[in-house]
């Protein structure tokens, strides 16, 4: 006998644990492991200000999808919100949008997976590691909820304990002077002050330089803390377990990006820093010196430090890549229930998990590594800058989203549960500032992806009418 139509619904399998430590990998991607040095390029020590900015900026827009998911813990997240408080199209194209970022997304984590693989093993052809990662992954999702959250909660540990590690171990070297002289405090302010680059300064060739420029490196840092709204539908208790995970995210966000700066520019001048050069690098490298003795026998971390960053950073691109096939699944479902998507795309296996959904994005994930191989390189960087439009796109649809939604309750007399700060203050502050940063971008070398954004919206609408067509017609038939 069939499931009646009723029960053919997500399950909750996400516990407490689970959701704070996807909260916490969400807001701990290769951002923070890869991504700083070109940041600390432009504007030495004063990143660590603009990771704070930042950072509470992020928050601002997760305490908005917060009372929204808290308040209707729904699948699709702030795309079903758009498209209820918003209009049809706002939750069309919010959630395709989406879909499209974490594909693109996906194409990149997985090509850097195979990247990470080849330095154990070189004779391994790149695209071999990567499509087993690519099975293994989608394998995991299929499973359930349940084995995703589980997965995730140990990758997140992983990159954690890692964060820490370093954290704790730069004080260490700072505090014995274990590092060297040159390793001081003094280093975020004596090399031209802790602005060196300004706010904002014009090179000769054009581009751009100080905080105001680095920002727009930082914000892309945060992309992927939305997951946690993407959670609400799968999550235990999410009246509960939302709000706690969502509150934790500023301090955690204070305590590892703006933590690990203060040591990375502590343990060298920011000079030295180049544009490829990663937090962990650098306090891996003071520890090519270092030496202790036990059993009297003298050891040397030598040969270990490229093997731990590799671990590190293969662990940070799986949790990224893992979230990618969790969050892609759900908002396709998501899509379905409001009738933007081909409902078979709301089947759901014996484990609760939306198999057609996962397999749909799997499909388009493996033609993009296909692609990947065969299209010129400048075609498939035009590609992922669409990845930075797209996440632009999405957090300024979700805080102004947040402004319909609470004027629908207000109007309504609907006290939430759990409100977001400062509305609607905190609504203006994201949006003008998310607005600055594209105007950023398009004064650097993202200047293509600010120009990418009206041809993204019209396509999204052309295809939004196109769907709007076929439903009048099926429904005239019908």
């Amino acid at each position: 006998m069939e499931k009646e139509k009723s029960d053919e619904k997500l399950k909750r399998g996400l516990s407490n644990r689970h959701i704070q430590l996807i909260a916490l990998g969400g807001a701990i991607g290769t951002g923070l492991f890869l991504g700083i040095g070109q940041a600390a390029v432009l504007a030495g020590p004063s990143v660590i200000l603009g990771y704070a900015i930042a950072g509470v900026i992020a928050f601002f827009i997760m305490r908005q999808l917060g009372e929204m998911v808290v308040e209707e813990p729904i699948s699709g997240s702030f795309s079903s919100f758009a498209n209820k408080y918003w209009g049809p199209f706002a939750g069309f194209a919010s959630g395709w949008n989406y879909w499209v970022l974490y594909i693109l997304v996906s194409m990149a984590e997985l090509t850097a997976i195979g990247v990470y693989v080849k330095f154990w093993w070189p004779e391994i052809p790149l695209w071999v590691s990567s499509m087993f990662f690519f099975f293994v992954i989608n394998a995991i999702n299929v499973a359930s909820v349940k084995v995703y959250g589980e997965t995730e909660f140990w990758f997140s540990i992983i990159k954690v304990v890692a964060i820490i590690a370093m954290i704790l171990f730069g004080s260490y070297l700072l505090i014995s002077g274990s590092a060297g002289e040159k390793a001081t405090l003094a280093n975020l302010y004596n090399d031209g002050g802790f602005f060196p680059k300004g706010w904002l300064g014009k090179l000769e060739d054009g581009s751009y330089q100080g905080l105001l420029a680095a920002m727009v490196m930082i914000m892309f840092s945060f992309g992927g803390l939305e997951l946690v709204g993407i959670t609400a539908a799968e999550a235990e208790n999410p009246e509960k377990n939302i709000p706690k995970a969502t509150n934790q995210v500023l301090i955690r966000i204070l305590i590892f990006y703006v933590g690990a700066l203060i040591i990375l520019f502590s343990l060298m001048p920011w000079s030295m820093i180049t544009k490829d050069t990663s937090p962990f690098v650098e306090v891996f490298n003071a520890l090519e010196s270092y030496q202790f003795t036990l059993f009297n026998k003298t050891f040397y971390f030598t040969t270990i430090i490229a093997n731990v960053l590799n671990l590190i950073v293969l662990t940070a691109a799986l949790s990224v890549y893992n979230s990618c096939v969790y969050s892609n699944s759900r908002m396709l479902y998501g899509l379905a229930e409001q009738g933007n998507a081909p409902q078979f795309l709301k089947k759901l296996n014996k484990n609760s998990a939306p198999i057609a959904a996962i397999l749909v994005s799997a499909a388009l994930v493996a033609i993009c590594i296909v692609i990947n191989k065969i299209i010129p390189e400048k075609a498939l960087s035009i590609l992922m800058s669409l990845v930075v439009s797209s996440l632009i796109i999405n957090w300024i649809m979700i805080s102004w989203t947040h402004l319909h939604f609470k004027k629908h309750k207000i109007k309504a007399g609907v006290k939430t549960k759990f409100p977001s700060l400062f509305y609607p203050v905190s609504n203006v502050i994201a949006l003008v500032f998310l607005l600055a940063v594209l105007v950023m971008m398009w004064f650097t070398a993202l200047k293509i992806s600010v120009e990418l954004i009206p041809i993204w919206l019209v396509l999204l609408y052309i295809s939004y009418l196109l769907v709007q067509r076929n439903k009048k017609l099926k429904n005239s038939k019908n």
